[in-house]
């Protein structure tokens, strides 16, 4: 029996080792098979993010434009290029000269004509809302500037029109010491004018000692037509001290008026505006300019931002429904004086905050940009 015993358990011994061998060896090959199944799911997904960059070169985007007037818009079409050639795109603008009818044609014809996507800058809902909704019906994607378009899925970008309107409107308050005579060029019908004009009223209720003599504005021919108006008024007040400013909410009118005043020799009279070009800076820079300061966004920038926000929706991910833009207020004596100039380009080694947003860049948007 004792014999028996110490056998028995030599063989259970014996037993238990195979049997933790074969465990042992089990596992060594559950390991391999996990390691190669790991290796193909990241072979896959490397796969799959350059099948994704590739899906997304060669876009043919479509800008729909209400007007394509002076450097600002120029600047704005050339941000817009500028991203999409990075992103390995191409873009052609369709300009409606300030035409609804015509812009919302324009529509039409990039949706049918089977663009990728689709980036609007202005316009009207009325006009625009039908050809927007069927653009989002074909799985087109759709980003819009300044225009007041509530369709689901679309992102509207805008500039953040009241603080724009407060910061030059705050300036005009502080130079003027809160009292004196306006004239207000300003256009009804368009998105970012309307805000504008909500701050506007706002001010006047804040400064009653500030008084609007005279408002006008055309968006047709917007500088010439500020131009001759503003020249009329200056023959109706021809004194001195009969107007202090004028708030131009548009730079288009600024350029006008300042052109007006600056030609009569009446440059006692300021001019505070909102948006800024090339152009626009120079005139600020000018000491015998009465263009003085404006509020802005780059409008380069702006075009950058709308083409991100547009490559995120073709590569499915979630945009936001509004997207605003923060400015900044650019003011003659933070700029170098003459004869040295600078541009746009440049503008921000003087100002904060100016230019070169990230707002909208992804790493993956980054990544296309490199591999391109």
């Amino acid at each position: 029996m004792k014999q028996w015993g110490k056998s028995s358990i030599l063989f259970m011994l014996v037993a238990l080792v195979l049997v933790v061998s074969a465990c042992g060896s089990k596992s060594h090959e559950s390991n391999k098979e996990n390691t190669t199944g790991s290796t193909t799911t990241n072979t896959t997904n490397q796969t799959g993010n350059k099948n994704e960059e590739a899906s997304l070169k060669g876009k043919k985007i479509a800008l729909v434009m209400q007007f394509n007037t002076g450097t600002f818009s120029s600047q704005y079409i050339a941000g817009v290029k500028d991203q999409v050639g990075k992103l390995g795109g191409e873009v052609q603008v369709f300009a409606a000269d300030g035409d609804l009818a015509k812009m919302a044609t324009n529509l039409d014809a990039a949706v049918n004509q089977g663009f990728d996507g689709i980036l609007i800058d202005h316009g009207q809902a009325g006009a625009l809302e039908a050809g927007v909704k069927n653009a989002v019906a074909k799985n087109i994607p759709v980003v819009v500037f300044d225009a007041d378009i509530k369709v689901p899925g679309v992102t509207v970008l805008q500039q953040d029109d009241k603080v724009m309107a407060d910061m030059s409107l705050e300036q005009l308050a502080a130079d003027a010491g809160g009292k004196g005579t306006i004239v207000k060029v300003w256009v009804a019908g368009f998105a970012p004018m309307e805000r504008r004009q909500t701050a506007y009223k706002a001010f006047q209720a804040k400064y009653p000692d500030l008084k609007e003599i005279s408002a006008f504005g055309n968006a047709t021919n917007p500088a010439m037509d500020t131009q001759a108006q503003m020249e009329a008024i200056l023959k109706k007040y021809p004194n001195k001290g009969d107007i202090t400013a004028v708030w131009a909410a548009w730079d288009e009118f600024a350029k006008g008026a300042s052109r007006a005043i600056q030609q009569a020799g009446r440059t006692e009279i300021k001019v505070y505006g909102i948006d800024m070009s090339d152009e626009d800076l120079q005139m600020i820079q000018d000491p015998a300019s009465p263009w003085v300061a404006s509020a802005a966004v780059d409008p380069k920038d702006i075009g950058r931002v709308q083409v991100r926000y547009l490559y995120q929706k073709l590569h499915g991910d979630q945009t936001d429904d509004v997207v605003v833009l923060n400015p900044v207020f650019v003011k003659r004596e933070e700029l170098p004086k003459a004869p040295e100039k600078v541009n746009t380009t440049q503008l921000n080694q003087y100002v904060k905050g100016w230019g070169n947003s990230d707002q909208g860049y992804t790493d993956w948007l980054k990544a296309l940009e490199t591999s391109k």
